[in-house]
């Protein structure tokens, strides 16, 4: 068998060892999805009454980012730290394979978890505001890729910070992603000097890159958002395999 042979068989050995070893936190990430995505559509109306239509669909389709945000920067680096403080993280590396292979298999997985909240954002929206939403055809990568850099940024901050440090910086991005990020409500809101960090921020352009996918017909992307969001998602992967091939 070729290497690259060998890599797909350990990527997916490692990928169902982790689901097999996630079977407790895996159900629980999945009703946490649920009830974000009932409540970000939903209770965010019961804080600013949604009459304007394009507001409600500035709403439901930022929704959805702010699912996969949630579960790749605040889900992933503390399941990652909890792994680190009870050793089972450098018991994983310890094994005979490609850390490369180990760090996709559970980014694969963080990715496959938050897509069902996703739908039912779209589903909770579509019936709320009574929304007609046509996604593009590229809607689907896309969200696989939001969701992969979402988890991939998340796994380099647990690897590169102690776990302590790593569980507080999560409750922060909380606060952030929620209440200071153009996802749903316009950047035109925001102070000036927090808007143009937004621009290099990869949170602001995996909404708009999602949102112009979900509702071509009323928001489009440009390419320097995609070159953002390709830029953190290749420097948090670099930076993750660097730090997990050091010795302990």
């Amino acid at each position: 068998m070729s290497d690259l042979g060998n890599w797909f068989r350990t990527w997916w050995l490692l990928l169902r060892w982790n689901a097999a070893s996630s079977k407790i936190i895996l159900p629980l990430s999945l009703v946490v999805q649920m009830m974000l995505a009932v409540g970000i559509v939903i209770g965010f109306g019961f804080l600013a009454p949604v009459t304007d239509p394009e507001v409600a669909l500035f709403l439901a389709t930022g929704a959805p980012t702010v699912l996969l945000l949630t579960t790749g920067l605040v889900l992933v680096p503390q399941v990652v730290g909890t792994m680190k403080q009870q050793g089972s993280y450098d018991w994983f590396r310890a094994l005979p394979a490609p850390r490369s292979a180990f760090l996709l298999a559970d980014i694969t997985m963080w990715t496959v978890i938050s897509l069902p909240g996703v739908l039912l954002a779209l589903f909770v929206a579509s019936i709320r505001y009574d929304l007609n939403l046509a996604p593009a055809p590229w809607a689907a990568p896309v969200a696989l890729a939001v969701a992969a850099t979402a988890a991939m940024v998340g796994y380099a901050i647990a690897t590169a910070l102690p776990p302590r440090f790593a569980q507080l910086l999560t409750q922060v991005l909380v606060f952030v992603i929620l209440l200071f990020s153009p996802i749903t409500f316009a950047a035109e809101v925001l102070p000036d000097w927090l808007a143009a960090a937004h621009r290099w921020m990869p949170l602001e352009p995996m909404a708009d890159l999602l949102r112009a996918q979900l509702a071509p017909e009323s928001y489009a992307a440009d390419v320097s958002q995609a070159l953002v969001l390709a830029g953190w998602g290749f420097g948090a992967t670099a930076l993750t395999l660097v730090l997990m091939s050091r010795r302990s």
